[in-house]
């Protein structure tokens, strides 16, 4: 597949003011940890993709919703475009408030012994949040990491958090807007074409990694964003035209 220098933002964001944001936040936050996290900031939405320091986030959960569910496992790992530092990832078990969901432990495996003895997320802030701070997230699909990560600290500390992140899924949503096939293709059994994260990693030749294990997802993601700027962006695409 061929590089593909598009003018257009395949991504077509929201272009948040994060910088402003994030000074705003600190100057509210009440949470010394949160406070912390927010001093830190982030680029400026004109600093190119190449310069920007990024992490790859992954969360494992009971459900999806996350209203209803929680987080069991977090996998994160520190990247630029340039390099995957597996050396300073980090993955953690998380003790969830509300009992296991059978249909959960068959797809992520995660089971009541393994939480037995896992920490509550507060008990991991000190670490979790530092990791996270001054880089601009990457998922392969938004409405999990940002929303559950939302929820669970507003029910923990009363103060949610907010910050940056480049969604590869969203990306390979709007690099291919016709995934979907009309009834003549449907018939002529033409399939849509899916964007969940192992599908779109074949596209660009990446190797498959079993799924549902938070630190495999996060470096697969980590992966497939690398490839994604390589093809259809530049190493001087602005981090502000593919940020949320």
């Amino acid at each position: 597949m061929g590089r593909q220098h598009t003018s257009a933002n395949p991504a077509n964001p929201k272009l948040a003011p994060w910088p402003e944001r994030m000074a705003r936040l600190a100057s509210e936050a009440r949470n010394p940890h949160l406070k912390a996290f927010y001093d830190a900031g982030c680029v400026a939405p004109e600093t190119p993709m190449s310069q920007v320091p990024l992490v790859a986030l992954d969360f494992e959960t009971t459900g999806l919703d996350p209203n209803t569910h929680s987080i069991v496992s977090i996998g994160l790992v520190p990247m630029t475009l340039q390099r995957i530092r597996c050396r300073d990832a980090q993955h953690w078990i998380i003790r969830p408030p509300l009992p296991l969901q059978r249909e959960s432990i068959t797809i992520h495996g995660i089971t009541h012994s393994d939480i037995e003895e896992a920490p509550d997320l507060t008990e991991i802030l000190a670490e979790f949040l530092p990791a996270l701070a001054g880089k601009v997230v990457v998922v392969h699909h938004r409405g999990i990491e940002r929303p559950f990560l939302e929820v669970a600290l507003q029910w923990r500390l009363r103060e949610g958090i907010e910050f940056p992140v480049i969604d590869t899924m969203a990306i390979e949503a709007k690099l291919h807007p016709r995934r979907s096939p009309n009834w003549l293709s449907r018939v002529r059994g033409k399939r849509a074409l899916s964007i969940r994260l192992p599908d779109s990693r074949l596209r660009y030749g990446l190797p498959h990694y079993p799924p549902h294990h938070a630190l495999t997802d996060a470096l697969a993601s980590a992966e497939l964003l690398q490839a994604q700027i390589q093809h259809h962006f530049s190493p001087d695409t602005p981090v502000g035209e593919l940020w949320y």
